[in-house]
C-alpha cells in the first residue's frame, strides 16, 4: 500500500479532489444569479458561479439531507417522550483565520440552503458581536489580542448558543461594527426560531476559550453544534489575501471619517503593505498558529483553499 493510501486509510476524514466533489452535486439546480453572488462576495474575494457549483451545490445538497436526517430524529425523540418540543434549529458553526473568506463562505451556504423548500428560514450570526467592548479590552490590555478567545465574552456567547438551540422564541445577538470596530450599544440581531442558524467565527471550535486557564468552561460552543465547517489554507496565502485586503480598504472603507482606521487611509501602497505585515505577524499570524489553527481537525468538514482562493480539497469526516 502507498502512503497515501495509508494515510487515507487512518484518516478520520474523507478525502474528495475538487473533481470528485463536483460530482456529488448530482442534479442540484443553481440557485444563485451573478448579480446575487457579486453581493454575497467578501472583498478581495474572487468566488466564481464555477465555484459555487462545483463546490457549495454539493456542500448544500450534503447538509441539506444531514437537516432531513436531524428534523425526523427530532421527530422520533418526541414521539418518544409523547409530547411536542420547541422548534430546534439546526446549527452549523464555520471556522477560519482572519482574510480565508469564512464570511463569504458563510453567506454563500446560507443563501443556498435557503433555497431549499424544508428549510427556508437560514439565520447568519457573527461572533464578532461577543467581542468584549473596546473599553472593556482597554481596561484589560487586550486591545492587541482582539480576535483571541480571552478578547470574546465567551459566557454570553454559550448563552446566546444554548437558547437558539432550545428553541427560544426570540434570542438577541450584539452587533459589532467593522467601520468602528467596536459593539454597536443597543443594537441587536433578532433571532427568531430558524430553520437553520449558522454561526461563522475565528474561534466557534475551540475547547479552552478562556486562553486555556484552568478555569474554562465545561461547556463549549461547539458542543451545540450540528455541523461543523473550517475554512483552511495555507499561512502564506492567508497572509498575501490579508496584505490585499488591507490595501483595498486603505482605498474605500478607511477613508470614512467614522472609521477606526481613518489614520491608515493616506499611507502610500509601501507605507500600507509593512503596516500589514506587521499586524499579521504580531496579531493575526500568532492568533492563527496558536488558538485557529490547532482546532481544524474537530470540524466535520475541511474545504482548502488554493493561492487563487478556489477549494482544491474538500475533507468530510467519516460517520
Amino acid at each position: 500500500m502507498t502512503n497515501q493510501g495509508t494515510k487515507q486509510r487512518f484518516s478520520p476524514y474523507i478525502t474528495f479532489s475538487r473533481e470528485e466533489w463536483r460530482h456529488l452535486r448530482d442534479s442540484t439546480p443553481l440557485p444563485l444569479t451573478e448579480a446575487e453572488l457579486d453581493r454575497l462576495r467578501g472583498i478581495n474575494e474572487r468566488v466564481s458561479m464555477e465555484e459555487v457549483a462545483d463546490i457549495y451545490l454539493p456542500l448544500s445538497r450534503l447538509l441539506n439531507l444531514y437537516v432531513a436526517a436531524t428534523q425526523n430524529l427530532y421527530q422520533a425523540t418526541n414521539t418518544f417522550l409523547g409530547h411536542l418540543e420547541a422548534k430546534v434549529p439546526y446549527i452549523i458553526g464555520i471556522a477560519g483565520s482572519v482574510a480565508v473568506g469564512k464570511s463569504t463562505t458563510a453567506r454563500i451556504i446560507q443563501a443556498l440552503l435557503a433555497r431549499w423548500p424544508n428549510h427556508p428560514k437560514v439565520d447568519l450570526v457573527t461572533t464578532d458581536g461577543f467581542l468584549y467592548p473596546n473599553r472593556v479590552l482597554e481596561e484589560r490590555g487586550l486591545m492587541k489580542r482582539k480576535g483571541f478567545p480571552e478578547s470574546y465574552d465567551v459566557r454570553r456567547l454559550i448563552q446566546f448558543v444554548a437558547d437558539v438551540k432550545s428553541g427560544k422564541p426570540e434570542v438577541l445577538a450584539p452587533v459589532y461594527s467593522h467601520l468602528t470596530y467596536d459593539i454597536v450599544p443597543g443594537e441587536f440581531i433578532r433571532v427568531r426560531q430558524p430553520d437553520i442558524m449558522i454561526l461563522e467565527g475565528l474561534n466557534v471550535l475551540q475547547t479552552h476559550p478562556n486562553g486555556g486557564r484552568k478555569r474554562a468552561p465545561q461547556v463549549f460552543v461547539s458542543d451545540f453544534f450540528d455541523f461543523s465547517i473550517y475554512v483552511d489554507a495555507k499561512e502564506e496565502h492567508i497572509k498575501h489575501w490579508y496584505v490585499q485586503r488591507f490595501q483595498t480598504l486603505r482605498e474605500t472603507a478607511f477613508r470614512d471619517e467614522k472609521s477606526y482606521f481613518r489614520r491608515y487611509a493616506d499611507l502610500t501602497a509601501e507605507e500600507a503593505e509593512r503596516t500589514a505585515l506587521g499586524i499579521w505577524e504580531e496579531i493575526n499570524g500568532v492568533n492563527l498558529r496558536e488558538n485557529i489553527a490547532p482546532t481544524r481537525n474537530r470540524a466535520q468538514l475541511i474545504l482548502e483553499k488554493a493561492e487563487d482562493h478556489a477549494v482544491q480539497r474538500v475533507l468530510l469526516r467519516k460517520l
